[in-house]
């Protein structure tokens, strides 16, 4: 193999595709990065048996050729190398020299034969925005449960209905459910659901955050979820099983007895302040009251914090009090990354719903459901 290439071009296919590299790999190979340089192209690789990488880039090649290297390594000089200098690549026996400028590097090559082929996917079901998938992944995956011994709860769920891609996770503490427009490409397919490890769902995306379009593959029997733009392909396993179903959970507009508008960085800065004196999973306790949204935590044998924001409501009891995990309902603030901040309550014991809005939203305005992201946030119960 030999072959020249620009750096910018080599250093963004490697850095894509190093997000399929496993922290700790099971087998030497799976460390490593697959380069393939044929006809004009170089096809860099990525595989760890659950996500699977690929990114192609123009090159100008000499000689055709497949060599196999450590991938983070690769990543790593190809970050330091000096941005406007091509990169020759040259297999050399079992070594490859990577030449830019003055600068040269020796890596030893892995046998190719030991290395995985990676997942093939079926023609893509559909399309979404690449942007929109980008930011629906984040904003989902806020909610997704960190207890590996709950598998189906590390998951993003995403779910074709209605000509409509939804993407849910939950924690059982909290839901995250956000949608997305669909454009159809295999017209024969109306309803899917698949769900995919959240962090991997996360690598995934961020590789073709910068995409127009995002072709997406449903999973078949083999279970793989593949994902695509011109220059760039990954695949992600899916996991077995599905998320509850949240439907039910989620209150109804009738159902809504005190609602609350709030400017969302004053909302979380007093959130943060407050928090100080709410130790281990101690509540943070939310009043309105008198044109006023007071936020609590702490008891009278400890400390205690209290701080008072200018807020909007409209609640059928003239006082409402409700109380949360204060990181999750920062998560959920953060998460919306919206201007204004509206809480949809009904009772005290019961879920409720946190959208967004934008800076000029008045609460006569306001709709509740719709496409954005709604977060549905368990309240904790306060003693008597």
């Amino acid at each position: 193999m030999k072959l020249s290439i620009a750096h910018g071009d080599l250093a963004a296919a490697v850095a894509d595709t190093a997000r399929a590299l496993p922290a700790r790999p099971p087998a030497p190979v799976l460390a490593a990065l697959k380069l393939a340089a044929a006809d004009g192209t170089l096809t860099v690789s990525g595989f760890d048996y659950e996500v699977s990488g690929e990114a192609t880039a123009k090159a100008d090649v000499t000689e055709p050729g497949t060599v196999l290297v450590s991938g983070r390594l690769l990543a790593d000089i190809t970050r330091v190398l000096k941005p406007k200098q091509p990169i020759r690549l040259t297999l050399d026996g079992a070594r490859v020299n990577i030449t830019s400028g003055a600068t040269r590097y020796t890596l030893h090559t892995l046998p190719l034969g030991e290395y995985p082929a990676l997942p093939a996917t079926e023609e893509p079901t559909g399309s979404v925005l690449g942007a929109d998938l980008a930011e629906a992944v984040a904003q989902v995956a806020t909610a997704a449960g960190r207890d590996d011994t709950l598998p189906v709860l590390t998951g993003i769920q995403l779910e074709l209905t209605g000509g409509k891609l939804t993407l849910a996770a939950t924690d059982r503490y909290r839901f995250a459910v956000r949608t997305v427009d669909w454009a159809a490409i295999d017209t024969s397919v109306e309803e899917a659901t698949a769900l995919l490890p959240a962090k991997s769902l996360t690598d995934t995306v961020k590789m073709l955050a910068g995409a127009d379009r995002i072709h997406i593959t449903l999973p078949g029997q083999a279970g793989v979820l593949g994902l695509a733009d011109p220059a760039r392909s990954t695949t992600a396993r899916t996991i077995d099983g599905q998320l509850p179903q949240y439907g039910k959970l989620w209150p109804t507009l009738d159902s809504i007895n005190a609602t609350v508008i709030v400017d969302s960085a004053e909302l979380a800065a007093a959130i943060k302040r407050v928090a100080l004196v709410a130790e281990g999973n101690k509540p943070l306790q939310l009043t309105l009251q008198d044109g006023a949204l007071s936020l609590h935590a702490g008891t009278s044998d400890d400390a205690q914090a209290v701080d008072t924001l200018d807020a909007e409501y409209d609640s059928g009891a003239h006082d409402f009090t409700i109380a949360f995990n204060p990181t999750f309902l920062l998560d959920g603030i953060t998460a919306l990354a919206a201007p204004k901040t509206v809480l949809w309550m009904t009772e005290r014991t019961k879920p409720a719903v946190l959208t967004g809005a934008d800076a000029a939203a008045k609460l006569g305005e306001l709709e509740f459901g719709g496409d954005a992201l709604q977060y549905l946030l368990m309240p904790i119960r306060l003693s008597a």
